[in-house]
């Protein structure tokens, strides 16, 4: 097996490829020794004092566990001196956070979802840190929120962290997809799942069947055909798995295939979806894409959408190509 660690990966990418420049790869090394730490917290549990509620809410009114608040301090402070950043923001924020005046500023814009799925903290399940990284604007000193509205397919890297079993960093530069898995005896990610691809064909699919009576028509024939089985019109039997945490999905399916699906539904009829484009719905549609999967919002790819706010929300279709392009061409029909 390999041992290839993240640092030596990426300077031999730097090397190779010319396309981590050393600012690039600084932040990189910085996000993933952060995830460290908020692996330890997470791995520690009741032990450390880090479960149940905050007490607080976050921007979107949802109810904030401790870790949520413990992850988002953690990234900004890791993040705030390393002299690789012009600004962050966070699912947890309702502003992006500028970089103090006593560090120097760098080239990069650092998104995240500092805890996905933290409903499942308290229930010992998948968890993951979710993050995207785009150029600050030429000029641009002070960055505002506009700074931040470019859509996906100008994200220079992404990745997500999972927290399960092992702990594994994922990562895209543009240019595939990469896993790392934690070594806890020496404290490094060392490569693991070089060249992740996702099956084109799949027989599993996620989505929260409590909420079918809300979907729009083209999401109930779909997931309808699906239940048919080898009795319908796709002729085969379907596995449905739901873990609610995005990161805990989407790992699964770049691993062995399949679709996640969290569409618009009927009971806000103003939000275009659940999960947050620049934090969630992005990043991911980057890595599935460049592990050879697609992903949109069922009328268009998710990298091409023009964010105009902050904290949107998308409608996501993602994973194995050929389940997506269905699913997709049902909208259009």
């Amino acid at each position: 097996m390999s041992h290839t660690t993240l640092s030596r990966f990426l300077i031999e990418q730097q090397r190779k490829q010319g396309t981590i420049p050393p600012e690039l790869r600084f932040l990189i090394e910085t996000i993933a020794r952060t995830c460290k730490a908020i692996s330890h917290s997470v791995h520690k549990g009741a032990l450390s004092g880090v479960l149940g509620e905050a007490g607080t809410g976050n921007v979107q009114g949802e109810a904030q566990k401790k870790l949520d608040v413990i992850a988002n301090d953690v990234l900004l402070e890791a993040n705030e001196w390393g002299g690789s950043l012009a600004a962050m923001a966070s699912e947890e924020m309702d502003l992006p956070h500028l970089i103090p005046g006593e560090y120097p500023k760098g080239e990069y814009l650092l998104l995240f979802d500092p805890l996905d799925g933290s409903s499942n903290i308290d229930v010992n399940i998948s968890v993951g840190t979710i993050f995207s990284v785009l150029r600050c604007p030429e000029g641009v000193t002070q960055p505002t929120e506009a700074d931040f509205l470019q859509p996906g397919s100008r994200q220079v890297a992404a990745g997500y962290t999972v927290y399960g079993p092992q702990t594994m960093l994922v990562l895209t530069f543009g240019n595939g997809v990469h896993g790392f898995t934690l070594d806890r005896e020496n404290g490094s990610f060392v490569l693991t799942h070089p060249d992740m691809h996702v099956p084109e064909a799949t027989k599993e699919f996620a989505i929260n069947m409590s909420n079918m009576r809300h979907w729009e028509a083209p999401v109930q024939r779909y997931v309808g055909e699906l239940l048919a089985g080898t009795t319908g019109p796709r002729g085969k039997d379907f596995n449905m798995r739901w873990v609610a945490s995005m990161v805990a999905e989407v790992h699964r399916i770049i691993t062995r295939g399949g679709i996640f699906m969290y569409p618009k539904d009927a009971r806000d009829p103003s939000k275009a979806g659940k999960l947050r484009l620049m934090y969630e719905g992005n990043p991911m549609a980057f890595i599935i894409e460049q592990a050879g999967g697609a992903a949109t919002n069922g009328h268009q790819r998710i990298l091409d959408i023009q964010p105009t706010k902050l904290h949107e929300r998308v409608a996501v279709f993602l994973g194995s190509k050929e389940e997506v392009e269905l699913v997709t061409r049902y909208h259009a029909q």
